[in-house]
Formats: structure tokens, sequence, C-alpha cells
């Protein structure tokens, strides 16, 4: 794959053969976003687990402290008028039920979260074909199957996040901005990574964290050293 200009100049700053501190790798990150847009960037981790067994499945959720520098567009799912008034009234971008079930059967999915009240799953499930591959299938264990919903739509709207490993052990995420300061990205990478740890299942051996990698949207990934990453809880 033919690289640009940018890239290529951006990459002779990284040894790839180097694991940093979380400090280190984003001094790097950020010397390297050149693009004239305010990249986005992006956390990948693999880890030592066979997401074939249920329980090394990993799927979670956390608040990151600075939220990760995007408006998060919210559908909530409900039938009920109560409901709907304090989703609306929490900051939820689209809010109803028959209509917007439709418009989703239709391939709409101009939407980044789904929340959804727990009496209407029946209907819900039945678009898991068409959800479930976007990413948007609304699941108690994140928290986007609920009756609080205006709780759900703040936490989202604040900076709340979901991960779920793939096929191949690995985890990506959205950490933030190449414009946040260094501080506030150590904070949020933090914050992503004491969650993995968390979610540790007992039957995983050897090396849980094998590697982990930051960069942004334009830029080359750099290494965050592994042993530091398992350390934080």
């Amino acid at each position: 794959m033919k690289r640009s200009k940018r890239f290529t100049e951006a990459d002779k700053q990284i040894d790839r053969s180097k694991e940093l501190t979380i400090e280190e790798a984003i001094e790097k990150v950020k010397a390297t976003a050149k693009a004239k847009f305010d990249e986005t960037v992006d956390i990948a981790v693999r880890l030592g687990v066979d997401p074939r067994h249920a329980d090394q499945a990993i799927r979670g959720t956390v608040s990151l402290p600075n939220g990760i520098g995007k408006s998060v567009r919210v559908l909530v799912l409900t039938k009920q008028a109560q409901k709907q008034e304090e989703a609306k009234e929490s900051g939820a971008d689209h809010v109803g039920f028959d209509d917007y079930i439709k418009k989703l059967q239709d391939g709409w999915s101009d939407i980044d979260v789904i929340v959804a009240t727990p009496d209407v799953m029946a209907d819900v499930g039945r678009l898991g074909k068409v959800l479930g591959p976007k990413g948007l299938m609304p699941n108690p264990k994140s928290g986007t199957v609920t009756a609080d919903v205006a709780k759900a739509v703040k936490e989202i709207k604040a900076g709340k996040i979901e991960f779920r490993v793939d096929k191949a052990g690995n985890l990506h995420s959205i950490v933030g901005k190449a414009s946040f300061d260094k501080e506030k990205l150590v904070e949020n990478v933090t914050a992503f990574l004491g969650a993995i740890n968390r979610l540790k299942p007992s039957s995983s051996k050897g090396q849980y964290i094998r590697n982990v990698s930051i960069s942004s949207t334009m830029g080359p990934a750099v290494k965050i050293d592994k042993s530091l990453a398992s350390g934080i809880h």
C-alpha cells in the first residue's frame, strides 16, 4: 500500500522496536498528527484470549474522563411517553419507536448509539441482522438496554464508550482527539486500559495484554509498554 509523504515522514520519527510509557507514546502521536483536520486518537489492544469461549469474549463500557472530542448521536427507542420525554430532556438526538424501527429496517443509520427500554427489545431484536453488523444493537451489558434512559443518554454524551473484542482477540477504540492536552489523553488511555484489565477472565492463561498501540487518524502506530499497561486497574 502506498503511503503519503506526510505518513512516511512521520513514520521516520517512530522506533517500532521500542515500547514507550503512555506519556511518551502520546507525545509521539501528537507530534506526528500533521493533517489539516483534528485527527482522532485511536487505541488498539491485542489480548491473549480466545473469544470463541463465552467467558473470554471481552465486552464492556468505560466512561472516558475527558470524552472523545466528538458529538455522539443517540437514538432512544421506547413506546412510553414519559421515557420519551426523559430522553429528550437528557439530550437524545432522536426519540420514538415505530417510525424509527421502519427507518432502521430501511437502512438508516445516521446515529452512533441506540438506547432501548426493556419492553421494546422483542421488537428491536428482530433487527439483529441490520443492527448487529453496524455495532448498533442495544445490549444490557453495555447499559444500552435500560429503563433509566435519562442516565444512559447523559453518560453516553459525557464520554461513555463501548468496546468489544473481535474474533482475532483485538480491541479498538477512540480515546480522544490529537488537539487534546497530553494530560487529558493520558487520563483517557489509562481509564480505557484499566477497564480492560478489570475484565480479565480467570480462564485466560499467559499474557493477557499482548500488545498496545495508539495512533492518530493519519499517523503511524506507537507502541505502549505492555507491562505498564497490564498494571493499570
